[in-house]
């Protein structure tokens, strides 16, 4: 997990959420990334509102566990 305030790597993935309208400025969308030796190896990016595919379930299938 990596703390983002400001939300410049989230918008640099091409991942930010502008949610300035409701009040809650940029944010980042709901996902998950496997990196290996700094090599995205799977990114999840869920559709809004839903948790499906940023699970920690779906972390483990990927790992083959």
């Amino acid at each position: 997990m990596m703390a983002d305030g400001s939300a410049e790597y989230v918008t640099r993935l091409g991942l930010e959420l502008d949610l300035t309208e409701r009040g809650m400025g940029m944010r980042c969308q709901r996902f998950s990334m496997l990196v290996e030796d700094g090599v995205v190896k799977t990114l999840d990016v869920e559709a809004p509102g839903q948790f499906e595919v940023s699970d920690a379930g779906t972390m483990l299938r990927h790992l083959g566990k």
